[in-house]
């Protein structure tokens, strides 16, 4: 039951709290992820794109010409290929796709817009290898679902034929972090609350304004961007990044699909193994990918 297995990881967070140090909390979110094994079907590569240490994993079934480029959450000062790992390995399976997963730099050392040149190298990186735009899905969760956006808004300015959809799960898109529910929902969100994000916004922009649309791409011209899943819990301090991208979104005539998902809290995908509405949401997420790339 839903209500009975969240709130067990509810109890496995409270009891392992988020550190001061940052070194501390990046060692935290990849020991969450970590603590679930990969399956033991799934090949994993290491590779580089576009200079960016990354990572291909690929589930038997897999279309070679088909790929996810993911970009894993952290605030842009942590996470990493392994915190993310057994997550996105799993969505690949349920596309029948490849997946390749973006180690890119990280704040404070490497602030904005760092990670955004990563992430828009790598992509053109794949294109350079020879994959067709139309077989490609970008994908982001929380601090990478906005990067995911603003990597689209610089390809788009830059006249890079744009992948063929994009999959954006509980996306931070607003660094000024102005929505109602970072009141409304702090009280119910174990994870992420206004304060640590604020925190985390001034270690990224170092300097640079909040507003600017390729950090906080809830600002940007989203135009001529490919369809887009939208996928957020209700008990989460960033539900209405999530509900504001996808007004904007579709004021901008892009085709959205937005799923809320009762009771589910940041980064729930992270801990489907022991999580049905985790599994659940992935399987959403690999029949949206496999749709969009034919």
């Amino acid at each position: 039951m839903t209500g009975g297995e969240i709130a067990t990881i509810r109890e496995m967070l409270a009891a392992r709290p988020r550190p001061t140090s940052l070194e501390e909390r990046r060692l935290r979110l990849d020991g969450l992820g970590k603590q679930y094994p990969v399956a033991s079907d799934i090949r994993v590569e290491p590779t580089e794109l576009g200079g960016v240490r990354a990572e291909w994993t690929t589930a038997p079934g897999a279309d070679a010409s088909r790929v996810i480029l993911f970009l894993h959450g952290g605030g842009y000062i942590s996470g990493s290929i392994a915190s993310h790992r057994h997550m996105i390995s799993q969505a690949g399976r349920l596309a029948a796709a490849r997946t390749v997963a973006l180690d890119y730099r990280l704040a404070p050392e490497h602030p904005f817009p760092a990670a955004l040149d990563d992430a828009v190298a790598a992509y053109q990186a794949l294109l350079a290898q020879g994959f067709a735009p139309h077989r490609i899905a970008l994908a982001g969760e929380s601090a990478g679902g906005g990067l995911a956006v603003a990597t689209l808004v610089r390809l788009r300015a830059a006249g890079t034929p744009l992948p063929a959809c994009v999959w954006c799960s509980s996306p931070w898109v607003d660094l000024e972090n102005a929505g109602a529910t970072m009141v409304t929902k702090e009280a119910v969100d174990p994870l992420i609350s206004k304060a640590y994000l604020d925190e985390l916004a001034g270690l990224y922009l170092h300097g640079a304004a909040a507003r600017t649309s390729l950090a906080s791409p809830i600002h940007a011209d989203l135009h001529g961007l490919p369809p887009m899943l939208i996928q957020v819990g209700s008990a989460e301090t960033l539900l209405d990044d999530a509900l504001r991208l996808a007004g904007v979104a579709a004021a901008a005539d892009v085709r959205v699909t937005l799923q809320v998902w009762p009771e589910m809290i940041h980064a729930w995908h992270l801990f489907h193994p022991q999580l049905e509405d985790g599994r659940r949401a992935l399987a959403e997420v690999g029949a949206f990918v496999r749709a969009s790339l034919g």
